[in-house]
């Protein structure tokens, strides 16, 4: 039965995971130019911002609008990173710092908020939220329906990118020189490759699908506009990244672990389980301590996979 408390639990854990899996996946193709950015947290919140005004203010079909919504608040993001990719790549500040500041500049309490009050975001829902999708009128069917046939666009896209990503990275030579930039990038630019490039377009690429976790959030999950909404899930989706060894399909089976701990608690509380909700809601986050904490170590990031030149920036040596 659909009504099954794994299937429920499963179910949710891919609707959860999927914002997830966008701000983690950016995240990966920007450490595996070796740029490390901490600022997805501020990236997903404008994003969600960006794309609740949007389905506000353009007019058209819902399924436009929807489009139109995702587009800008990708935009949105994309603008934010190519800001810090410019203090990291071309002005080499700390990558640590930069990133930390980005996230207190457009997070909860900074220019997500300030611009939301300003445009009056929060007065009414989204009215062209993403909604759930009935395929091929399977949603009902038991066990895979849920699990496999109702779910909005954007999760299935996320599969699409999963497998891309994953062939990108491992079979293309593209992805080779984007993994030669992260591992040695003295190497790759004396083969010719343009590190300052790769590390550009990947870390704007990976802020524009942080930019689309953003809008999953103010679109699907809520859906309307509210101050520091993701809550922390983009320190959830850097976590994601080590979790699954920098590796796109891991990646996103971690982020459906992840959120199948963010729906507990409220899965649970639908059933009348009575367990500490602090508890459940607190476990994606002490999990993600654990990870972090654990690459602290310069031999444990090495020994997971980290790519070698993670943080570290690049200056061209005079010839």
């Amino acid at each position: 039965m659909n009504h099954n408390l794994f299937v429920v639990i499963a179910a949710s854990a891919i609707f959860y995971g999927t914002p997830l899996f966008f701000a983690a996946l950016g995240e990966l193709l920007t450490e595996r130019s070796g740029v490390l950015n901490l600022g997805v947290e501020g990236m997903m919140l404008i994003g969600a911002l960006f794309g609740s005004w949007a389905s506000q203010h353009v007019g058209g079909p819902s399924w436009f609008v929807v489009l139109a919504s995702v587009l800008i608040g990708a935009l949105a993001a994309a603008v934010l990173a190519a800001m810090y990719a410019v203090l990291a790549i071309t002005l080499r500040v700390n990558q640590t710092v930069a990133g930390l500041a980005l996230t207190i500049f457009a997070g909860g309490v900074g220019l997500s908020s300030y611009l939301a009050n300003s445009w009056h975001v929060a007065l009414r829902p989204t009215p062209h939220p993403i909604r759930k999708l009935d395929v091929l009128g399977l949603a009902d069917t038991p066990v895979l329906g849920p699990l496999l046939f109702n779910h909005t666009m954007l999760t299935y896209v996320s599969w699409v990118l999963a497998a891309v990503g994953w062939f990108y990275l491992f079979h293309s030579r593209t992805g080779l020189r984007l993994r030669a930039v992260g591992e040695s990038p003295q190497t790759a630019d004396a083969m010719g490759i343009s590190v300052a490039g790769y590390r550009y377009a990947h870390t704007i690429l990976g802020g524009a699908l942080a930019g689309v976790g953003g809008v999953f959030y103010s679109l699907a999950i809520v859906p309307t506009w509210v101050d520091g909404m993701t809550k922390g899930a983009g320190w959830i989706a850097i976590a994601l990244v080590i979790f699954g060894f920098w590796r796109p399909e891991l990646t996103l089976a971690g982020a459906y672990l992840f959120g199948a701990l963010s729906s507990l608690s409220l899965i649970l509380k639908a059933r009348n389980v009575h367990i500490n909700g602090s508890i459940l809601d607190a476990l994606p986050f002490l999990a993600t301590i654990v990870v972090l904490v654990v690459m602290s170590s310069g031999s444990m990031r090495r020994r997971l996979g980290a790519p070698a030149a993670l943080g570290v920036p690049y200056q061209r040596e005079e010839r």
